[in-house]
């Protein structure tokens, strides 16, 4: 059979299945396991194999209980489960949806064998492990809401036997994931774990290329591509050198630099199978960043339902005339009850556009300056660690949200800062900043203001003696008062 691509690197064995790095995590029967990996490299996939493998066995004594960052994800990986059954001519029957815990409304995907053992195959909710006996399969555990508790949930239901096996790529250096790893490489390993490490450049190494050459059509781009052309162009498509690192470099971001922790993202996002832009009737706010030609125009569309901020709508725009952004923009406009606009530089232009469309009443035009920016980035860091924040599973909105760093001038002033890159400067951040500030219902109050102390910790949304709703952390003078504090 004729090789297709251009790939250097053959395996030893070409018609091989699995490549050595997959081979090697297939046959490790630690008790406890641990893959930092790069992204799409078919970890998952050679997983689901293994854990056929187990429960199908004669003599099997445990199912398989499988934790996946969202529904789409379990779902996709019973399929793959699915498939190895057919491939290994083993009788497996697809239960479909079951639900495993009715007062909690928690189900799973399962796959049963001949045996009468199954896999089950779980999204993230951690309590869907509580009480089960048997083998855990936490499949990107760094993206769960919360991998320390999964971890803790998961653990003990090996005691009775049946091995912990952990896939990821990172997500901050503050994730319980990449803690983990570091338990192993610095701490002594007191957990025992087998560690096992893929990045792209190993995958590489392995014949990585030459198998994904195998299976791509013949008029692919990157059949004639070579191991250092592929490497470079993966790395030229990631949102920023940051999340290359991270998501194929096995390298987790510094959450010490960046304003926002991975962790803290995270918990904001919607699951990745979410129908996130459904309105529900309620109040619409939107904020909007502007830029022309070096940087992005992003409107940023949230929903208050409660005391929470949905995202609706997100909208990137680029090298357009104002009057073809406009023609995109001033329709949201119309549909949403206050409208906070990035009035500098040429955003004085739009601003006062918009005033004269939509009434100075709905649009506040907003200078940035150095308290401004302030004012806008600490509502949103309370937003998020108070859950009262959705955003998009988005790796572009990730990136720009991560750009944003903290400093403090020699003169002991805060400043907001952003590198900027081909793809804007943060332009989502300051969007969402704008979108929280609208919702927050501040009229005829300046944004400007001056510090009057430190920042207090409240919780949610609180209430000005005038009766005006704040989000935490936002901080103003009106009548000689600073409600949020910094």
């Amino acid at each position: 059979m004729k090789r297709k691509g251009n790939a250097k690197i053959i395996p030893a064995d070409p018609d091989a299945i699995f490549l050595g790095y997959q081979n090697r995590w297939i046959v490790d029967e630690s008790r406890l396991k641990l893959m930092q990996k790069s992204r799409q490299v078919g970890l998952s996939w050679s997983t689901a194999f293994a854990a056929d493998e187990r429960t199908a066995a004669a003599g099997a004594r445990v199912d398989q209980w499988v934790s996946s960052r969202d529904d789409l994800q379990a779902r996709l990986f019973l399929e793959d489960c699915k498939m190895w059954a057919g491939v290994m001519n083993q009788a497996a029957n697809d239960l479909g949806e079951v639900v495993i815990d009715p007062e909690n409304r928690i189900s799973a995907y399962v796959l049963e064998f001949a045996n009468k053992r199954r896999i089950h195959s779980m999204s993230s909710n951690p309590d869907a492990q509580a009480g089960k006996r048997g083998g855990r399969i936490l499949d990107e555990f760094a993206l769960h809401p919360d991998p320390r508790k999964l971890w803790a949930i998961a653990y003990p239901g090996i005691t009775w036997g049946g091995s912990l096996e952990v896939i990821s790529t990172h997500r901050g250096s503050h994730n319980f994931f990449n803690q983990l790893v570091r338990e192993v490489v610095e701490g002594g390993n007191p957990k025992n774990i087998s560690l096992h490490t893929v990045t792209l450049q190993q995958a590489l190494e392995d014949g990585f290329l030459f198998k994904l050459q195998q299976m791509l059509p013949a008029d692919d781009e990157r059949q004639a591509m070579d191991e250092a052309q592929y490497f470079d162009l993966v790395r030229s498509g990631c949102a920023d050198e940051e999340s290359f690192q991270q998501e194929y470099m096995c390298n987790p971001a510094d959450d010490d630099v960046a304003f926002l922790e991975y962790d803290l993202i995270a918990s904001a996002e919607y699951p990745g199978d979410a129908n996130w832009q459904q309105l529900e009737g309620g109040r619409l706010f939107c904020g909007v960043d502007i830029g022309r030609k070096k940087d992005l125009t992003v409107l940023w569309v949230v929903e208050l339902l409660g005391d929470v901020l949905y995202t609706r709508h997100v909208e990137r725009l680029q090298n357009m005339r104002k009057s073809a952004q406009e023609a995109i923009l001033w329709p949201w406009f119309r549909r949403c009850e206050r409208i906070c606009i990035d009035a500098t530089g040429l955003g004085i232009g739009w601003a006062d556009d918009a005033q004269d469309e939509f009434g100075e009443h709905r649009v506040e035009a907003v200078t940035f300056t150095p308290h401004v920016k302030e004012a806008l980035a600490y509502p949103i860091r309370g937003a998020m660690e108070d859950r009262k924040i959705r955003i998009p599973f988005d790796k572009l909105t990730r990136a720009a949200l991560r750009l944003v760093t903290k400093q403090t001038t020699a003169a002991g002033n805060i400043r907001f800062t952003a590198e900027r890159t081909p793809d804007g400067h943060a332009d989502e951040f300051w969007a969402i900043g704008l979108a929280i500030h609208a919702a927050s219902q501040l009229v005829n109050i300046p944004i400007d203001y001056q510090s009057a102390g430190p920042r207090q910790q409240t919780t949610g949304f609180v209430t000005s003696p005038g009766g005006i709703i704040l989000p935490r952390g936002w901080g103003s003078i009106a009548g000689g008062n600073d409600f949020g504090g910094f």
